[in-house]
């Protein structure tokens, strides 16, 4: 039929005083339709048999069923004179505010106390292996788990999950008046697990620096969102974080390295990657085997992203800029059916805001935006992202199309009492917003991310 069609265009545009021009633009633009509905097809295909996958799976039907949240704003404590009233009208108190305010009212909303606390090692009944947003979490200990702004490594040759993450079990205090909230460095707390529910601490594998002031890993400065990865050539496993002052003016990466996924690792330098500043940051290691840092840069305004040397322990000289001017940072990959996802934060310091996420075919992108994935809770809920933050987005394997969603619910008032978010990520449907590439047609799945305050992974996942 194609080549009828190319006959025919040659035919008509042979007897016309047109130029070689429209008949190559003609042709590009017949190819390029015929890629399109390929990749069409390809993608609804494989998307028909994880909804087909999904729809008669009952422990996935109850995971994407969406549960509101209807909480109410307690009247304020004491009435307000008249007077004061007059000086300084008050304006409506909103969720937001109530969340923000440590002596709230509903304080034990968002962050219940040891009560409620999830006890792996109890007997659970049939409450085994749920998973409750907001409430504490405790290791095989009893102490509740320190690793924020984390990430999972999935260690193949012990069948082992090994969850990383900031060690913030200090006081919060502020270093000046205008300072941000913090907690000194104490190190990067790793913790073990065969089920990712049942967790045993590892003990901090980095450990911060008591004396040395000039030390990037000195107790006063910053180390936030480290993430591991195992290099496959060197069999070393490869720590990378982001490395700050107490003011966020050294705006760096910093590098450690191990033998074992337990440590000790040991911390090797800091950089500005490709010459610029670097705050939040995450890495992503591709089916290759080629591992990527990305990185809030130039102020948070946009993102950097690029691909490492092969032993992990730098970056390369490629860079590209993404998501230039859209002020987002937080960055979570994953990969989907070769569709690279990226879930961001916006940039509002300690507190929530709207979660995006974004699209790619190639990693280096272009990368465009598809909406906000967050669905239940309230109006509120979705607009803060469940009241928390992106870290990492963790695969499940045997489970297409299913993903667990990981993020801190911060607290700034007592950022040790800050707490984990983990939610049920599903990659199915059209997306539901035009894109700004492919002529407005949205080639990939919605990413969708359900409020749940209690779930678990369906029953025939083994880990």
């Amino acid at each position: 039929m194609s080549g009828n069609y190319v006959q025919l265009m040659f035919r008509v545009l042979s007897g016309s005083k047109c130029s070689v021009s429209i008949i190559v633009w003609t042709l590009a633009g017949f190819l390029l339709l015929l890629h399109f509905f390929s990749l069409v097809s390809h993608k609804d295909g494989t998307s028909g048999e994880i909804e087909l996958h999904i729809s008669h799976n009952p422990s996935f039907r109850e995971l994407v069923e969406v549960e509101e949240e209807n909480i109410q704003i307690p009247p304020p404590r004491g009435k307000r004179s008249p007077r004061a009233a007059k000086r300084r009208p008050k304006r409506t108190t909103t969720l937001i505010d109530e969340f923000l305010d440590e002596n709230s009212q509903l304080r034990h909303v968002f962050f219940p106390d040891m009560k409620t606390a999830i006890d792996p090692m109890k007997d659970n009944g049939n409450d085994s292996f749920y998973y409750y947003p907001s409430r504490i979490w405790l290791d095989t200990e009893g102490a509740p788990i320190q690793a924020h702004g984390g990430g999972i490594l999935y260690d193949e040759s012990s069948h082992t999950y090994y969850w990383y993450g900031e060690y913030k079990d200090g006081p919060t205090y502020h270093a000046h008046k205008k300072a941000a909230a913090r907690v000194d460095i104490i190190g990067v707390g790793c913790y073990s697990s065969k089920d990712m529910w049942t967790w045993k601490n590892e003990g901090i594998v980095l450990a911060a620096e008591e004396t040395n002031e000039t030390h990037d890993l000195y107790k006063l400065n910053v180390l936030e969102r480290p993430k591991v990865i195992y290099n496959d050539r060197t069999g070393k496993y490869v720590m990378w974080m982001h490395i700050d002052d107490c003011n966020y003016t050294k705006a760096a990466v910093g590098v450690a390295i191990s033998d074992y996924p337990t440590g000790p690792f040991d911390y090797l330098y800091s950089k500005r990657p490709h010459g610029f500043d670097s705050r939040d940051m995450t890495i992503f290691k591709d089916d290759d085997g080629v591992a990527y840092l990305v990185y809030s840069s130039e102020d948070n305004s946009e993102l950097h992203i690029g691909p490492l040397t092969s032993d992990y322990l730098d970056v390369s000289n490629v860079v590209r800029r993404i998501l230039v001017g859209q002020h987002r940072e937080a960055p979570a990959l994953f990969k989907h059916l070769g569709t690279y996802y990226m879930v961001t934060s916006g940039c509002t310091g300690w507190a929530p805001n709207e979660a995006l996420v974004h699209a790619a075919e190639s990693i280096m992108g272009p990368w465009e935006a598809m909406g906000n994935p967050c669905i239940g809770g309230n109006k509120v809920f979705r607009l803060t992202t469940f009241f928390a933050q992106s870290t990492y987005v963790i695969p499940l394997a045997g489970l297409p199309g299913l993903y667990i969603f990981m993020a801190d619910r911060w607290n700034p008032a007592d950022l040790r009492e800050s707490r984990y978010i983990w939610l049920p990520l599903i990659v199915r449907g059209p997306a539901d917003r035009p894109l700004e590439y492919n002529f407005g047609f949205p080639l990939w799945s919605r990413v969708s991310i359900y409020w749940h305050k209690k779930w678990r992974l369906p029953s025939r996942w083994s880990g």
